[in-house]
């Protein structure tokens, strides 16, 4: 918590990104420390709609709002406790590149089946 009593902003972005690795790890099979594909963020934003306050427990919805050939839009929604209510709500876009050159790379197959199930389509 900060000075003003609740979560401090910074700390949701560190929500997004362990809900997103989290799930890239675990359900898309992506090995971060050896695989010759990364990804590497290049735009996340973040609104806040109400404060969280310890002790809540923060839960996160994780959704995939595009998926490219070698980008994909992670879409994640931050609740407290209880409420139905969501705390804030905030994107952020990973580009995969080659681990050696960082040129643009595709998605990995079992990543993109992994992440075909979480696509919203509009």
């Amino acid at each position: 918590m900060d000075k003003y009593g609740h979560i401090n902003n910074m700390v949701y972005y560190g929500y997004f990104d362990t809900v997103v690795t989290d799930y890239i790890v675990r359900i898309g099979q992506l090995d971060t420390s050896s695989d010759t594909v990364v990804g590497l963020v290049v735009e996340s934003h973040c609104n806040y709609h109400r404060p969280l306050a310890f002790p809540t427990i923060a839960q996160c919805g994780l959704r995939v709002g595009k998926l490219g050939t070698s980008s994909v839009r992670y879409e994640i929604g931050v609740f407290g406790g209880e409420a139905e209510e969501v705390a804030a709500t905030g994107h952020f876009v990973h580009v995969y590149v080659d681990r050696e050159s960082l040129r643009p790379s595709s998605i990995p197959p079992d990543l993109r089946a992994a992440l075909s199930p979480l696509v919203v389509l509009a």
